[in-house]
């Protein structure tokens, strides 16, 4: 049965003055027609009177009500509950689960109503209480699904709601505000390196006047909710029958032997539409924008970009860069008005979303991004019709399809922190990259002349490109993906925060946290603050922390070594060892938000996503050629004076410099040609200031001359040169190793076919 949003009538008069005379009601039976049966249970009388009461979800976006968006009632058949009834933990929700992502969408968690939002941080710590705290940092307003914990144990941001005493007579307190359809309860233990806290079993109260409280029955007895077996794991408990109410508590019963009362906590309601309620009308109005607002498992996703391909076929171009572990394809949508093309000075533009699977809003935003450049270019918008015109954007949705099939199964409330997180092969891509950095570093630190070092296009090491590497298949097809386009600019689209990182990401000799900057931090922190600044949460100054660190301090953006040292990051891999400059945006404090979160995540992100990719034109652009044949010369370097890192010209001899405002002497030069000189001016408008090169070739004689007295081809060719090496090496271990894992799967799929 589907949630609607239509008025309720003259029934609801009766309602409101149930509510007043402090009735409740109990949701005995879910029609046939979108409307909901609701018992009223008066405290003066055992007579029930029955009116007809319709929904109101919390979001109003016109989309496909999903399956997370219907109600239904836990039949009781005996006096004594059983718990698996109403509980639902870890492992019977994965119960027969590991199976290929073709058949995810058919064991999808299934949830009655949305979350209220504590994870989320829709419901505000005003609307939390509890009936005792051990201290503020274990006070109530921590008691978050999914929250996280300072390192320190006993700061103010621990890492759950704690109750000072160990007794039954303890309970954590939500507010819905509105009158709303309880459905369920989602329980966690205590976040924390130092103890282990979590509860065992649990009632639910609930109350319209947060005074007087009925406990949650089953039949005659009083319900009791089988909570968590480890911290970590959310647990679903559901209510035998689902109830319309404004406040609700969590009372726990038992908890681990060794701890104490912590938990962390989701609701999940529906919010009942009340004509007497004059601040009804202000609910989120979603997003205005016609986009397919849900999270889409491998199957969905893939018939989402085929749509998107069809609805604009002269502008969109869908291809693959490589496979995952178990042979999902990772999809990259090309958008451009000439699709499969690099077009000479036109540059490239990428964003990455899921590295980390159970990280799902970079993955719905990137989808939704195609979707809505394909409508906005159709209706003539004149920013999109030019960004895509004068860019070639590239959109990886999912580099961690694996990892995302096995959160997916679990759904937005049940994954937890961590689970689809990593590839199948336990591998964390975010640092599953070459780790350039100490190379250089090292480099720099035992050489006479540092600027004798080269500071970009820096070679894989030799073992990285070995069969045995511990390197995923996913990041092999991405660094291939890197080394086949020119990009310029990028951003990796994370979740569980809200900031916006920049390199380096890794810090010298892998000290936890140290200010690591590159030669071009001043234009990395413009990056980043571009978006920070345009996205609607970030930007807002009263917004509460989403964990334990407050980054508003630092403008919502720090660079990776300061926050802590990631070694092997994409973010430094694609600034030293491609032209490419790469951020990091951390979207929201919820990894996985529920589905109804979605367009409102979408107009907090829109307007930062569009903006983003307008600065790949800034800075300096222009084409290198040859005097004579006047053919581009690939391989040239661009050197910007008093900035040590440079760049190199793409295949066709175009290039494009990255740079702030201002006046800048550029040498460029390439192997067999004379330095050429030009100084250069970036104003402040958007776009790039075209600085042509023409080189001159170098006489064969002096050549001839250079090499007949010993002396050395310059460092820079020879990285070069190693750098087209390796990744030939590289390509070929991939190719080994795919060859290999499909013959194990046909070996496993011929096994299992004989058995059957």
């Amino acid at each position: 049965m589907q949630l609607t949003e239509r008025n309720m009538g003259k029934s609801l008069c009766t309602l409101a003055a149930v509510i007043f005379l402090g009735g409740f009601f109990n949701v005995a039976q879910l029609t046939d027609d979108t409307t909901t049966e609701v018992h009223l249970l008066l405290n003066s009388t055992s007579t029930a009177a029955s009116v007809t009461v319709q929904l109101q979800h919390h979001s109003t976006a016109k989309t496909t009500p999903t399956a997370a968006q219907k109600l239904h009632t836990t039949a009781v058949t005996t006096k004594k509950l059983h718990r698996k009834n109403i509980s639902r933990d870890s492992e019977e929700e994965n119960n027969g689960e590991k199976k290929h992502a073709s058949k995810t969408d058919e064991k999808k968690t299934q949830l009655d109503c949305p979350p209220l939002g504590l994870e989320s941080l829709r419901v505000d710590d005003s609307q939390i209480r509890a009936s005792s705290s051990q201290r503020s940092g274990l006070g109530p307003h921590r008691g978050r699904l999914n929250i996280q914990s300072g390192i320190s144990d006993g700061d103010l941001y621990d890492g759950a709601w704690c109750a000072e005493y160990k007794d039954q007579n303890q309970w954590l307190e939500v507010d819905a505000i509105y009158l709303t359809l309880f459905t369920g309860v989602v329980l966690q233990g205590k976040n924390s390196i130092w103890s282990w806290d979590w509860v065992h079993t649990y009632k639910v109260q609930l109350s319209n006047d947060s005074v007087t409280w009925k406990t949650c029955m089953n039949g005659t007895e009083e319900a009791i909710f089988e909570g968590n077996q480890n911290a970590w794991s959310p647990v679903l408990g559901v209510l035998p029958v689902p109830t319309v109410a404004r406040f609700i508590r969590i009372n726990p019963q038992t908890w681990y032997i060794n701890g104490t009362v912590c938990l962390r906590a989701e609701i999940l309601g529906c919010r009942v539409h009340d004509p007497g309620d004059i601040y009804s009308s202000e609910q989120d109005l979603g997003s205005k924008d016609p986009l397919d607002f849900r999270h889409h498992n491998y199957n969905e996703m893939r018939k989402l970009m085929k749509s998107v391909t069809k609805e604009c076929p002269d502008i969109t171009r869908i291809y693959t860069i490589g496979k995952s572990y178990t042979g999902l394809k990772l999809y990259v949508m090309e958008i451009s008005d000439n699709p499969g093309k690099h077009e000479l000075g036109e540059p490239e533009f990428r964003y990455v979303a899921g590295m980390h699977g159970n990280e799902a809003l970079g993955r719905e935003l990137v989808l939704n991004l195609m979707q809505y450049l394909c409508k906005e270019y159709k209706k003539g918008n004149q920013r999109v019709v030019r960004l895509v015109t004068d860019t070639r954007i590239h959109l990886l949705p999912s580099m961690n399809p694996d990892g995302y099939e096995e959160a997916y199964k679990k759904g937005s409330e049940l994954a937890g922190w961590a689970e689809g997180r990593y590839s199948f092969e336990g591998i964390d891509l975010n640092s599953n990259f070459p780790d350039l950095n100490n190379i250089m570093w090292d480099a720099e630190e035992m050489a006479i002349d540092k600027s004798k070092v080269s500071n970009h296009y820096i070679p894989m090491p030799e073992y990285y490109t070995q069969e045995d590497a511990m390197v995923s298949p996913e990041t092999r097809a991405v660094i291939s993906w890197m080394e086949d386009i020119p990009f310029v600019l990028s951003a990796n689209l994370h979740g569980g925060e809200l900031v916006v990182s920049y390199p380096f990401d890794c810090t010298v000799g892998w000290a936890p946290q140290e200010d690591t900057p590159t030669a071009d931090n001043a234009f990395f922190r413009w990056l980043a603050t571009v978006y920070a600044s345009t996205n609607l949460v970030m930007a807002n100054p009263n917004r509460r922390l989403c964990h334990h660190e407050d980054f508003q301090v630092h403008n919502n953006i720090i660079n990776g070594g300061a926050w802590h040292t990631v070694p092997g990051s994409m973010n430094d891999f694609s600034y030293m060892h491609t032209n490419c400059f790469e951020v990091t945006v951390e979207l929201s404090c919820d990894k996985y938000p529920h589905a109804s979160e979605l367009p409102i995540e979408w107009e907090n992100n829109k307007e930062s996503l569009l903006v983003y990719m307008e600065q790949i034109h800034r800075g300096i652009k222009g084409v290198v050629r040859d005097k004579m044949t006047k053919q581009g010369i690939s391989d040239a370097v661009i050197k910007v004076e008093d900035h040590d890192h440079d760049i190199r010209s793409a295949v066709d001899g175009d290039y494009w410099r990255l740079l702030n405002p201002g006046d800048y002497k550029v040498v460029v030069w390439a192997e067999g040609y004379f330095p050429s000189m030009r100084r250069c001016h970036v104003g402040m408008q958007p776009r790039a200031t075209i600085c042509d090169f023409t080189l001159t070739k170098t006489p064969l004689q002096r050549l001839k001359e250079i090499r007949a007295k010993g002396l050395k081809i310059p460092q820079d060719f020879l990285q070069l040169r190693l750098r087209a090496l390796r990744l030939r090496k590289l390509r070929a271990t991939t190719k080994v190793l795919n060859q290999r894992r499909v013959g194990q799967r046909t070996l496993r799929e011929e096994r299992k076919a004989r058995g059957a």
